[in-house]
């Protein structure tokens, strides 16, 4: 009998799919096939969650055939991630337009994202006294006791690390390990190896012009070629969509997110008021947040439901440079950078948070300037090597409170509701990775409003 139920999920399922297939033939635009597959996946999800519940055999059945399409989509995302990052950032310094203002791009893409990270921490240590948050009242079950006797293992590789350790970290010693994603600051190992590669290319060219143009067009065909392979990727987004949201909505648990409500709410107030920052920061710029909105949403809402930076990175590329006028090269390298340092919402807020809420329990004072300043030194340096796939917040989180000497227990305490929030987190990072592309490619004068200023969504 659960097996014909499980079969009647999927129809339902594939049902689905082919009236979004359709709307695709109709040429329905790409932001409407997202948000009604978005509308689609909520309500499919949640049926599938009130008639069998979340531990039936029924529900984990359908949800492990629905994630050939979701969690395979995230994977042929990831499966570009590391080749997009290297070809983008060694194609930058084969653009000689770029060349010139390597420097200063570097500079204010990091500096942003930096900037924000530090007021995104601001942000969530005001949410979390508005709130009245303590992390004394949060209790201990047994998926929590679990989650902690995990982060102790890896509380290990963590405890006690310092700034110039964290700094090291960073810095790549077997470029080929780190292009499997081997560790949390691979992302940043690569880029900082294909900028090694882009100077070294720069000092070819000017000794050896041949070699280097010969190197500079392979660069390019390679880089056109995985964009291509991006392109394939992304016309699978609602499908994606769709697959994940049913996913996150049957298996979601209800009674533990009314339970904790308090820390989520406290939680997306924060993640909701650095956005608006985000949109501060756009109309500053002279550039219309509306806009932004719109343009930015179809990305958005697949870093919300993949709760996946590294997976949404190909998006981000292409929303900055194809619907927002940012040049390719500034598109590349804050799109790169924004997956490994000051990520506003794994990397800023949510520790920040942890951090306010433990502190009582160490016998700190929440309130003092000195803890709040000294915590938000401490995310921003901190957001350096941020993995931007799940799990990146609780690494976060655990080198923080190690730095400032906290109890790291309360990260497992807060599992429940982890997924939730993590999928507004995601969001946030990406719209921080897209915000310092915009601004640094009007600051450098390589900035397209006509493009901007375009109503549609490019297709993909």
């Amino acid at each position: 009998m659960d097996s014909i139920l499980i079969i009647v999920n999927i129809a339902i399922f594939l049902l689905l799919i082919a009236g979004l297939f359709l709307m695709q033939k109709k040429h329905v635009s790409f932001s409407k096939r997202v948000f009604t597959a978005l509308g689609l996946g909520i309500v499919f999800g949640y049926l599938i969650h009130l008639i069998y519940g979340i531990d039936s055999d029924i529900t984990v059945g359908t949800i492990d055939w629905l994630s050939i399409v979701g969690s395979g989509y995230v994977k042929l995302l990831q499966m570009v991630v590391m080749p997009l990052v290297f070809i983008s950032i060694v194609g930058a310094f084969t653009k000689l337009k770029l060349t010139k203002n390597i420097g200063k791009i570097s500079f204010l893409v990091i500096g942003i994202l930096l900037g924000t990270t530090a007021i995104s921490a601001a942000i969530g240590i005001g949410s979390t006294l508005g709130f009245g948050l303590d992390g004394i009242q949060l209790t201990e079950g047994e998926a929590e006791a679990s989650r902690n006797a995990e982060l102790a293992e890896r509380a290990t590789t963590v405890e006690g690390i310092t700034v110039p350790q964290q700094i090291l970290q960073m810095i790549p010693s077997n470029p080929f390990a780190d292009l499997t994603g081997a560790r949390p600051t691979s992302t940043i190992a690569v880029v900082i190896f294909a900028a090694f590669i882009g100077v070294a290319y720069l000092g070819v060219k000017r000794k050896d012009p041949e070699n280097a143009d010969l190197f500079a067009k392979i660069i390019n065909s390679l880089y056109a070629i995985i964009m291509r392979v991006v392109t394939l990727v992304l016309r699978l987004t609602p499908y994606g969509i769709l697959a994940l949201i049913t996913k996150v909505a049957a298996t979601s648990n209800y009674e533990a997110i009314v339970s904790l409500g308090k820390f989520v709410i406290a939680s997306y107030v924060a993640l909701i008021a650095m956005f608006i920052v985000h949109l501060l920061l756009i109309t500053f710029a002279k550039l219309s947040p509306a806009q932004y909105v719109k343009k930015a949403m179809p990305t958005l809402t697949f870093a919300f439901t993949s709760r996946s930076s590294a997976g949404t990175l190909p998006m981000t590329i292409k929303t900055q440079s194809k619907d927002f006028g940012v040049s390719e090269g500034i598109a590349n390298f804050a799109g790169s950078f924004g997956l490994s340092i000051g990520q506003n919402g794994c990397a800023g807020i949510y520790p920040a948070m942890l951090a306010v809420m433990v502190a009582p329990s160490a016998g700190i004072d929440p309130t003092s300037i000195s803890f709040i300043l000294t915590l938000i030194v401490v995310v921003m340096i901190s957001s350096f090597g941020v993995a931007g796939v799940g799990g990146g917040a609780t690494f976060a989180s655990l080198i923080v409170l190690s730095v400032m000497d906290l109890p790291l227990a309360i990260v497992g305490l807060l599992i429940s509701v982890e997924p939730l929030i993590d999928m507004g987190r995601t969001a946030l990072n990406v719209s921080g990775a897209m915000t310092s592309g915009v601004l640094t490619s009007k600051v450098t004068g390589e900035f397209d409003k006509k493009v901007y200023d375009k109503p549609e969504v490019v297709e993909a």
